[in-house]
Formats: C-alpha cells, structure tokens, sequence
C-alpha cells in the first residue's frame, strides 16, 4: 500500500517529543513492517524544512532529507491536475489551500490512505483518510 503522509506526521515524527511523537513513531513503524509505501509531496518538503531552515539547523534539516531520500518514500508530483482537483476540494469542503494540495496529491497519486492528526480532512472521502491513532 501507500501511503501519503500529512506534514504534521514527519514533523510529530522527526522534531517532536511526547505523545504525538510516540504516536508518528508507531504508526510509520507499522507501516515498514507492513511493507508499506510513504507518499509525499513536495509541498511536504517544504512545510518540513521550514522551521530547520528558519533556525538555522543544518542537522535537522539533513534528517528530514535523508528521509525524503528514502528509497521506501516516494515524492508525487503537484501537476496542474494536482491543482485542479485541489480547486474542486477547496471549494467542496472549504479546507486550506495546502490541506487540497495534499489531498489532491493523494488523490491523483492513487494512494491507498491519507495519514493525518487534523480531524477536519476526515470530512473528504476520495480518499481513505487515517487518524493518527
């Protein structure tokens, strides 16, 4: 399967402590035990890198690419009909522009779920969308 993980799940996984880190920890455990696939995009990227880049954490930054260099992670593309079909989510659902983007990638990458901690994208149906649990 793959799956296309929300920012804020590398974020819990790689730059938090406490809960929401044990919790990022357990389920992307599960799914390389599973054999399972990670899809981003690199809207992904960028929302990861932010907070390193603006702090100037070299070390942080080179975690988060070398699991974005991963061979078991996969990068979809943003294509115009990545945006189109944003569009129609956006305006279906009122969700924020990157919350379409993310699930448009999803959804026109054909991935089998969508990992998220934000109960609001549970509301979109094209996609399977996973509470992180």
């Amino acid at each position: 399967m793959r799956i296309y993980c929300d920012s804020c799940i590398l974020i819990y996984f790689y730059d938090h402590i406490g809960s929401f880190n044990v919790r990022a920890v357990n389920r992307l455990m599960a799914f390389a035990a599973a054999g399972d696939r990670i899809a981003v995009s690199d809207l992904v990227r960028l929302e990861c890198r932010v907070k390193p880049f603006k702090n100037h954490d070299a070390a942080k930054l080179a975690v988060f690419d070398a699991f974005f260099g991963r061979p078991d992670v996969e990068i979809v593309p943003i294509t115009t009909t990545v945006f189109d079909r944003a569009m129609t989510i956006r305006a279906a659902h009122g969700f924020k522009l990157g919350d379409s983007l993310h699930l448009a990638a999803a959804t026109e990458s054909r991935c089998d779920g969508f990992l998220t901690n934000d109960m609001r994208l549970s509301a979109f149906s094209a996609v399977p969308v996973e509470m992180l649990p």
